[in-house]
């Protein structure tokens, strides 16, 4: 699949982003959306997954204690929902349709966490209804499943719900854990996680753990929101390109 350094080089740096975005710094997680969409299209969605499941495996045990499982239950109905759909949009994607679709998806997630930034009271205003809860639900189970990108959704519902850091990434090593494994027979149906693809993802497992690692030691270390600011920039920058192309 990959027969060339820079191919590898690439593949090297969406699995360290994998790492560090489930270990905390959940915007460069775009990165890795952006990187694997621009080396192969629709399929990428497939290959990704084993990585994130990879990572969510390592993760959890590490935030086990900071949260629990009810939280995820909550939000998985509609999650499963917006699965679905999903699924049925991403095998109609024509193939030339998937980079600006992924483009338009990784937009719509920096947009997300923009109005968030600036608009904070009126989503925690929002929160409290079930509709919104049904709405986030929906809007993740459709990007993971198109774009492996709802963690901007996810940030968005329950920081709304005013959850401290430790505790939202701990729901979301659960959440993620919980939803990456039911999308993989779905990926496996489509012929995007294939035995070469595993095989690929085998090899990348060390670069995978090391961006965990150093995920879960840079939280202490430096400005979580300075590091949010700078992955939003690139993430622009990825999705236009996704859209608008070379």
């Amino acid at each position: 699949m990959i027969d060339d350094s820079a191919g590898w080089l690439l593949v090297g740096l969406a699995a360290l982003c994998v790492g560090l975005g489930k270990a905390g710094f959940s915007g460069i997680g775009l990165v890795a959306v952006f990187i694997m969409a621009e080396l192969f299209g629709k399929a990428s969605v497939g290959i990704l997954l084993p990585m994130l499941i990879v990572a969510d495996l390592s993760v959890y045990p590490m935030f086990r204690k900071h949260a629990s499982w009810a939280p995820v239950w909550r939000l998985l109905p509609p999650a499963l929902v917006g699965l679905v759909m999903g699924f049925f949009l991403l095998d109609w994607l024509p193939e030339d349709w998937a980079k600006p679709v992924i483009g338009g998806i990784i937009l719509l997630m920096v947009l997300i966490q923009l109005v968030r930034k600036f608009y904070q009271e009126r989503f925690d205003r929002m929160a409290n209804s079930s509709e919104f809860a049904l709405a986030a639900g929906i809007c993740a189970g459709v990007a993971t499943m198109i774009a492996n990108a709802a963690g901007p959704v996810f940030q968005l519902y329950f920081l709304s719900k005013r959850a401290p850091k430790m505790e939202m990434i701990g729901i979301g090593a659960r959440f993620f854990l919980l939803i990456n494994m039911i999308k993989l027979p779905f990926m496996g149906g489509l012929n995007f996680t294939t035995s070469e693809t595993l095989l690929l993802n085998l090899k990348l497992i060390p670069v995978i753990l090391a961006g965990v690692f150093f995920g879960k030691h840079l939280l202490g270390l430096i400005s979580q929101r300075a590091f949010e600011w700078m992955i939003v920039g690139f993430a622009v920058l990825a999705g236009a390109r996704l859209i608008f192309g070379s």
